[in-house]
This record gives C-alpha cells, sequence and structure tokens, in this order.
C-alpha cells in the first residue's frame, strides 16, 4: 500500500513540475501550494490511521484484560523517576533561586515535592486515603 502512495506521490511531483515548467515561474507559487495541501493531506490520511489501529489495539487489550495490574510499575521505573526528578531540582533550585530568592527555592521544591506525590498517588491510589485507617483497626 505504501508503495502505491508513494507512486501517486511521485505522479503528482511530476505533474506539478511539468505545469511549472509550462506555466512559468509565476504560478510557482499556486502550484506549490497545491502540491503541499496534496502531501499534507496525505499525511494526515496516515497519521489518523496509524491513531485508529493504535486505540483499535487499545481496546483489544483492554477487552482482553491486558491492562496492567496496580502493582505492575517496575522498580525501574520508579527509582528512574525518581533519579530523574532529583537531577532535575539542582537546575529548578538553581533558577528559583537566583531570580526569587529564598522564595523561589521554597516555590521549586514545593513544586518538586508536588510531582514526586502526585506520581506516589498515581503508582498507589490509595497511598494517603487509608493512612489513619489502618491503626484503628
Amino acid at each position: 500500500m505504501t508503495d502505491a502512495h508513494d507512486t501517486d506521490l511521485k505522479k503528482d511531483l511530476s505533474a506539478t513540475l511539468h505545469a511549472r515548467r509550462e506555466l512559468g515561474p509565476e504560478y510557482e507559487s499556486e502550484l506549490a501550494d497545491s502540491f503541499l495541501e496534496k502531501l499534507d493531506q496525505r499525511i494526515d490520511g496516515a497519521v489518523e490511521r496509524r491513531l485508529r489501529r493504535g486505540m483499535a489495539e487499545q481496546q483489544m487489550q483492554v477487552a482482553r484484560g491486558a491492562r496492567r495490574s496496580k502493582g505492575s510499575d517496575s522498580w525501574g521505573e520508579r527509582f528512574g523517576f525518581g533519579i530523574v526528578s532529583l537531577v532535575l531540582a539542582i537546575p529548578l533550585s538553581a533558577i528559583g533561586g537566583t531570580f526569587a530568592g529564598m522564595t523561589g527555592l521554597i516555590a521549586t521544591w514545593i513544586g518538586i515535592v508536588g510531582v514526586n506525590a502526585a506520581q506516589a498517588v498515581r503508582l498507589n491510589p490509595g497511598l494517603f486515603r487509608g493512612a489513619g485507617r489502618d491503626r484503628e483497626d
């Protein structure tokens, strides 16, 4: 199917170049716009087909019950997130401290802690909700 699209695209380009030779440079911009519009439509079509295929595959996985379980996040993923968070904290702290002093530094670290807390809640949805319930039982 890709070969047929490539052949059609080559034909369109060849026709555009031929028309440019016949019509002259005064129509060059219109011809280029026309060709680019056709190319854009082909790209949009290809992207749309890929998105539909991806969505269909995802729906099939959900239908088959292949969703990741709650505890299936790997240790490496959590460790990597923590490392990236700390590595980014260094320049963010410098920027926040330089431009806004202690207030900027505090705001930066509140953001860093917030992002890590959101990640922890995403991985463990009941993390902060049930903290006191275990002690009451």
